[in-house]
């Protein structure tokens, strides 16, 4: 409809300030004769916008024209932020959050740049593409993680790795990742990226000193990195069949789930990732008959050795 565009228009004259008409044009997804019209149609309803000419010429709006949205406070304003971050976000909601954004009151304009860079919510890609299991963070950890995130300075973490005792260790945030009710900080420490399971943070502390990061981030592109990095480095890919009753089972042993598709014969087909093809043999085994390995071979032939050398032992039926 033209007034949802000529809002839109508005809205990003608003935030951006200056913009030549092709910019317009591509935003709007219209013509550049459209957005003359547009832009006719707003002078004419009062809207002080007004055209700068030459070669860094565009259209733009008085200083200080908008209605505020009054009563928020920080956290209010950061979930709407949040709220449609990373989200694949179509037109509809776009021009939502724009509309939300600035109608934010001047305190909160600073906190909308920063969200949208630094919190990414639902990916396409996930480290953990298992069903979706709701994580306890305490609110006291997660609110001194956000805050060091939002504000650039440096977090110290008590972290409790898998398969080591909780250690205290300093690092510098660079943003927050939501996938499917997970949480993950992104962050360097002593200039190499790390990546924590924020569930895995059992105490955090925002430290005064900055963090050393860029000023800039593009946390999707860095998210999709660091996940094809965490899939690749020293795992094994195994493709396998499993009874529906023990899906769960499998996905437990699992360090990543790649696809799943229906399987033969009622079964499911899974393209899992393991560290290594000892712990491959060993989560395939513990499922017996209701997991079959397809590939690679070599974990067919590590099982098919495990079984033989167990039939051999108890070949006759009877205690030595």
């Amino acid at each position: 409809m033209r007034a949802d565009r000529l809002v839109s228009l508005v809205l990003l004259l608003r935030q951006r300030g200056r913009l030549t008409a092709d910019t317009l044009a591509r935003e709007l997804e219209v013509s550049t004769r459209t957005v003359l019209r547009d832009i006719e149609a707003l002078s004419a309803a009062g809207v002080p916008v007004y055209t700068e000419r030459g070669r860094h010429g565009g259209f733009a709006l008085l200083p200080g024209f908008r209605t505020p949205l009054t009563g928020l406070n920080h956290d209010e304003a950061l979930a709407l932020l949040t709220a449609g971050t990373g989200l694949g976000l179509g037109p509809a909601l776009a021009s939502a959050m724009r509309k939300v954004v600035d109608a934010l009151p001047d305190n909160h304009q600073a906190l909308a740049a920063d969200a949208t860079q630094r919190l990414l919510v639902e990916p396409e890609t996930d480290l953990l593409s298992r069903r979706p299991v709701t994580e306890q963070i305490p609110g006291t950890t997660m609110t001194e993680v956000r805050r060091a995130v939002l504000a650039g300075r440096r977090l110290r973490i008590h972290y409790a790795a898998t398969g080591q005792p909780p250690a205290w260790r300093t690092v510098d945030p660079i943003g927050l990742v939501t996938v499917r009710d997970r949480g993950y900080l992104l962050a360097t420490r002593n200039g190499a990226d790390r990546t924590y399971r924020l569930s895995r943070v059992l105490a955090a502390e925002e430290l005064p000193e900055p963090a050393q990061r860029d000023d800039r981030v593009d946390l999707d592109r860095a998210w999709r990195e660091r996940s094809a990095r965490f899939l690749s480095d020293d795992h094994i890919a195994v493709q396998v069949l499993v009874d529906p009753n023990r899906r769960d089972d499998l996905l437990a042993t699992a360090v990543a789930v790649r696809a799943e598709t229906p399987g033969p014969d009622g079964r499911l087909r899974l393209e899992v990732t393991y560290q290594d093809l000892r712990h491959a043999v060993w989560a395939l085994w513990q499922l017996g008959t209701a997991a079959e390995a397809l590939t690679p071979p070599s974990l067919r032939a590590a099982l098919h050795e495990r079984a033989t050398a167990l039939a051999v032992r108890y070949q006759d039926g009877n205690p030595p």
